[in-house]
């Protein structure tokens, strides 16, 4: 791949190294180290997905050749190792007894980094609980702290990437064949798994079989349920002394968690940076992959080497959509006005919040035939951002617009919505988008959010949180703001009935109306590019 820097060593490898578990089960561990002498610092990278392909050539092989011991170990029950993988209950207890398997080795200096993507760096995060002395630096790469919030927003399933998942978690350790037929699976039986009734048992016919970790899942939406004990390790960045750096995308699924940490660490008085670019989960390891390392290396390079000459001189760097160039910031999210654009009939957003006695609008949500997701967050390799016209165009989206921009607008931090709803059954979801129209009335998804609506809520002022974003309109560029009731099956669908979305039997159609005033709220960085005001 371009853009990636030149092999400084000639390496080695010790494949299939016998690493002791907190429990004793053997941990499958391939050791990767460069052909020369001197002392060389230690990278732990720990993962479930296996240690071949892409793990070993990403992170075994080429920071070997730019002077890394690497240890690339199987996680407990997967890859060959022992025992039994149970999600996040073991990953703290492993990493130490990993360290205390190096501290054995003649090689290890005592000087410790960790690095991974996803669920390896959630093992970062287990890890960093209790940090060991060795540990000198963290690079933690479009990872989650807390699988409740990965798995659930504000109630919704997560159903689609969750899916995705549990494929590659029960497939891609055992190789890429078994992860091509796996994929190919999921693929084929998407429709059914996620359209048949009840959900829990549907799933099935696009994994194969039970994976009991999914349905434990699905079964417990309650954060606050046992079954999520010890689940959330994201307290480690509330002390954290060890210098993180945290990677991220703008459409990546755990953009949010990364935005938390960052700012525990910043709270801790840690010394951290954090890289953003247009990524979703996948494109990070992938088109973004030659940025992604640079970054990462430099900062291993800076805390493990004693070589600061790489890291840029800003703390925050961020890709801004609609332009497609970098900014350096002093933090995130920058200094910003929040300015609010008010829905108004006709389809339209004004900076003027419309008369009291303006009506209602209102659509009709169908389970049965669920408003269907375009574009967002996903884990595997559907496109991020793409064309909303077809989604636009269905009788349950409704699309509010504002006129075109006279002037460019930069937004960068957190978008919202708040929306004065009420619903015919009082069990119905909202969905809000940002999108940005351009001349030729195309209309590309920039960010989203989805709300659960209860009972109780009905009717009621929610706030939706559309996650954060950094994006230029241009001038001669439209605002739009689409309101519908659900991303199917990106989020599942809620059956309107009152019934978890897991076990439900049956759908009922709910009828949701948008009350005045409802508005979008945008973080511009400058008030003079803000038109309106």
């Amino acid at each position: 791949m371009g853009g990636l820097p030149a092999a400084v060593h000639d390496i080695g490898y010790e494949p299939g190294l016998v690493v002791p578990a907190a429990d004793g089960s053997p941990l499958l561990t391939d050791h990767y180290f460069p052909l020369d002498d001197g002392e060389f610092p230690t990278l732990l990278v720990r993962s479930p997905y296996g240690r071949g392909f892409p793990w070993a050539p990403m992170y075994g092989v080429l920071l070997a050749e730019q002077g890394f011991h690497v240890i690339l170990q199987s996680c407990r029950g997967t890859g060959g190792s022992g025992g039994a993988f149970d999600l996040w209950r073991n990953e703290a207890a492993d990493g130490r007894a990993t360290v205390v398997w190096l501290r054995r080795q003649p090689w290890f200096t005592g000087v410790l980094g960790t690095i991974g993507a996803s669920y390896l760096g959630y093992v970062q995060w287990a890890l960093a609980l209790d940090p060991p002395p060795e540990l000198r630096a963290m690079v933690v790469q479009i990872a989650m702290h807390d699988p409740h919030r990965f798995f659930y927003t504000d109630g919704a399933f997560s159903l689609e990437n969750a899916l995705v998942v549990a494929m590659g978690l029960t497939s891609q350790h055992r190789g890429v064949p078994s992860f091509l037929r796996a994929t190919l699976r999921l693929q084929r039986h998407l429709k059914k798994a996620t359209g048949d009734l009840p959900l829990m048992k549907a799933y099935r016919s696009a994994l194969g079989a039970p994976v009991p970790f999914l349905e434990e899942a699905m079964a417990h939406p309650d954060a606050e349920h046992a079954h999520w004990d010890g689940a959330d390790v994201g307290s480690a960045a509330d002390g954290l002394k060890v210098p993180t750096a945290l990677i991220g995308g703008w459409h990546d699924v755990n953009l949010g968690q990364t935005l938390h940490q960052y700012g525990r660490l910043r709270r801790a008085g840690c010394e951290t940076s954090l890289l953003i670019g247009p990524w979703s989960h996948q494109s990070a390891l992938q088109q973004g992959w030659p940025e992604v390392f640079t970054e990462s290396l430099a900062w291993l390079r800076a805390h493990l080497c004693g070589d600061p000459s790489g890291l840029r001189p800003t703390r925050v760097r961020v890709q801004l959509g609609g332009r497609q160039e970098r900014q350096d910031l002093p933090d995130w999210p920058p200094a910003h006005r929040e300015h609010r654009w008010y829905v108004d009939t006709g389809g339209t957003l004004t900076p003027r919040e419309p008369d009291a006695t303006t009506g209602s609008l209102s659509f009709d949500y169908d389970p049965t035939d669920p408003t269907p997701s375009l574009g967002g967050a996903p884990v595997g390799g559907k496109a991020a951002q793409t064309d909303n016209r077809p989604l636009e165009a269905r009788s349950d989206v409704l699309t509010f617009t504002t006129a075109p921009l006279t002037a460019p607008v930069d937004i960068l931090g957190p978008v919202s919505a708040l929306l004065r709803i009420s619903t015919g059954t009082g069990h119905a979801d909202v969905f809000a988008r940002l999108c940005d129209v351009d001349p030729r009335n195309r209309s590309t998804n920039v960010c989203d959010g989805l709300r659960r609506l209860r009972p109780l809520d009905d009717p009621a002022a929610v706030t939706v949180p559309m996650g954060s974003t950094a994006h230029r309109f241009p001038a001669g560029h439209r605002i739009r703001l689409q309101i519908s009731g659900g991303a199917h099956p990106r989020f599942a669908r809620n059956p309107g009935t009152g019934e978890p979305a897991a076990t439900a039997t049956r759908l009922a159609p709910v009828r949701i109306s948008l009350h005045h005033p409802s508005l979008l709220t945008l973080p511009v960085v400058d008030a003079a590019a803000a038109p309106g005001r």
